[in-house]
């Protein structure tokens, strides 16, 4: 009786510890818009990998750009949380872009996996060139809508108002895309970093919990 015990305990001991293995949304970095300037490359910022920070320049034809103060267009931050990011962009930051055309965000050094959150994307066409990874899209600020991928998996088309946050695959010194006019799209650049790979204190606990049936189950046999 006193083995079964045991097993029972360290069959659910293992359980838990897969499930608290299981991958989290995690908070993403997101840009911190600076400064505007006259000519190219137009907004400048500054993004933090979790290595370090760097330089991110926004050029191509834009509305306007939110750096201190303004709207938070970020607000409900329901379409901006998934199971990748855990927290939408902060208050104000963002560029809002009204005509058509190419954009591009250079970064100063390689960022790993960026991530783009949009505002109001509406009935816009957009094409990145590279494959793209819809992490989430819901209601916000300006009402619903809905990103399809086009046939190559780069780019969408924005169905209705499209709040979301989508993901580039890969290490990216820039990004680039065409998107097509309308009133005003916005949207601004982020990053996840990287994990440590050092495992989470409850893990740690469940980890030590396990050991320590084993350990009873062994003392059992033996007896």
């Amino acid at each position: 009786m006193k083995v079964n015990k045991v097993l029972h305990f360290i069959v659910l001991s293992v359980f838990l510890l897969s499930s608290a293995s299981v991958a989290v949304a995690a908070p993403a970095n997101w840009a911190d818009w600076t400064s505007v300037t006259a000519g190219a490359p137009g907004v400048l910022g500054t993004l933090n990998t979790g290595s370090g920070t760097v330089n991110v320049a926004f050029s191509g034809s834009y509305s306007f750009a939110q750096i201190t103060t303004g709207t938070n267009y970020w607000n409900p931050s329901a379409p901006y949380i998934s199971s990748a990011v855990s927290n939408a962009p902060p208050a104000f930051d963002i560029i809002a872009l009204n005509i058509g055309g190419t954009a591009t965000i250079t970064f100063s050094a390689p960022v790993q996996n960026p991530l783009l959150a949009l505002v109001s994307w509406n009935s816009n066409t957009v094409d990145f060139g590279v494959p793209i990874e819809i992490l989430s899209f819901g209601a916000g600020f300006w009402g619903n809508g809905t990103p399809i991928l086009n046939a190559d998996g780069d780019g969408f088309l924005g169905s209705g108002e499209v709040h979301g946050v989508i993901r580039l695959a890969g290490t990216f010194s820039s990004i680039s895309f065409t998107h097509t006019s309308e009133n005003w799209h916005g949207f601004t650049v982020g990053v996840v970093p990287p994990t440590t790979g050092v495992p989470e204190p409850a893990t740690m606990l469940l980890l030590g919990f396990g050991m320590l049936g084993l350990a009873g189950f062994r003392r059992g046999i033996r007896k």
